[in-house]
């Protein structure tokens, strides 16, 4: 295992990849490396979809998965839609997560692996805010994120409609646009 180290699984839509791409900018930011093996990882980090149901199972599947290969020492965090919608039911179905990590503050990675690692700290970690707060992009992050001959370029999240089918409110909470200064330098930086 290689200290200061993470893997991470991004499961779900483009929304889930440019968060997870942030994510990792600011675990390197403060001097992780990224991994391509969970095994060398110490932190394991899953950013999840708990839309619908085969993507939920997609996700316990994984977190299961990954729990089961964790190593002492090893931090595994679940992050994203599943974790903001069904956080205690994640804790029961899956032994072995450190921390919840919602959809509303992904941008808190670092202060959550932080508190993780300090002494005394409870475990789990429960890291799940009621507020979103979209357009908090920390300094240099870019909420975009460049794959082949595809781009994501994340505009705003949530939504304003309480549509009785449909679960991204309760997931994502209320609508939330970026500001179009940012949104502008990221695609700009595509």
């Amino acid at each position: 295992m290689k200290k200061n180290s993470f893997y991470l699984v991004s499961l779900g839509c483009a929304k889930n990849t440019v968060d997870s791409n942030s994510m990792a900018q600011l675990l390197q930011q403060d001097g992780y490396t990224a991994v391509n093996d969970p095994s060398e990882a110490d932190i394991v980090l899953v950013n999840t979809c708990g839309f619908i149901e085969p993507a939920r199972e997609e996700s316990y599947a994984i977190l299961n998965e990954l729990a089961e290969g964790k190593k002492d020492n090893q931090l595994l965090i679940a992050a994203g839609c599943l974790t903001q919608r069904y956080g205690e039911e994640v804790l029961e179905r899956v032994v072995g997560i450190d921390g919840l990590l919602g959809t509303r503050r992904w941008m808190d990675i670092v202060q959550v692996v932080r508190k993780l690692r300090s002494d005394g700290h409870p475990k789990p970690l429960y890291h799940l805010p009621e507020a979103a707060v979209v357009g908090d992009n920390p300094e240099g992050i870019l909420g975009a994120y460049n794959q082949g001959s595809s781009a994501y370029l994340k505009v705003a999240d949530g939504c304003r409609r309480p549509c009785a089918f449909c679960a991204i409110p309760s997931i994502k909470g209320t609508a939330s646009s970026r500001p179009l200064d940012e949104i502008l330098e990221d695609a700009r930086a595509l």
